[in-house]
């Protein structure tokens, strides 16, 4: 049986990061971002969020993904809306995903999807087990700004802290150090799961 992972931490803690190295260790890897992006672009998530947010937030019938999060994290009413939009969605292409993964005729070391909000969203219980990647809060706060996050603040207030992510998660990596430091602790987890 392929394990399949929950992999998540809080903004700039370096969630890619471990998700390109589980990949490199022989995991089969999927991030939602991209399955986010892919729903924006959908009708039915496009009328939705013009009908909910107004015309601004798809200029020329494109949603603006960056105006939608700060309108959507401006409100707990909003936030709820567009979590209760595209949370099942997502769910849905995770496990349709994962069904895929089996029809394959040689299964990956392991199954791992990046969910940032994994334990706020109650995915957990979807996974065999679950990966919080940890950064001291400086380094990820540069992370964050380097990659220009907009609304950090607002963000990560609704997102559970890293110590609530630690305790939640059966596994917890450090991505303090290197790119190969991440990788070793990384390795060791998978060492585990698939004993």
């Amino acid at each position: 049986m392929v394990p399949f992972i929950g992999l998540t931490g809080g903004i700039g803690a370096g969630k890619s990061t471990a998700l390109a190295a589980l990949e490199r260790l022989g995991a089969a890897v999927l991030s939602t971002d991209p399955l986010v992006w892919e729903l924006y672009d959908s009708p039915d998530v496009r009328d939705a969020v013009i009908a909910r947010l107004g015309p601004s937030a798809a200029p020329d019938g494109v949603v603006d993904r960056a105006a939608v999060a700060d309108r959507a994290f401006a409100t707990v009413e909003d936030r709820s809306w567009l979590e209760g939009l595209l949370w099942p969605q997502v769910g849905a292409r995770i496990m349709a995903w994962r069904e895929a993964l089996d029809l394959r005729s040689a299964p990956p070391r392991a199954a791992a999807v990046e969910v940032p909000l994994l334990f706020e969203a109650g995915m957990e219980a979807a996974f065999d087990a679950t990966i919080a990647v940890l950064a001291e809060e400086d380094l990820r706060a540069a992370r964050a700004s380097a990659r220009g996050h907009r609304a950090l603040a607002a963000r990560s207030a609704r997102q559970l802290s890293q110590r609530e992510k630690a305790a939640r998660a059966t596994h917890v990596v450090t991505n303090d150090g290197s790119v190969e430091q991440l990788e070793a602790e990384l390795s060791a987890v998978l060492d585990m799961l698939t004993e």
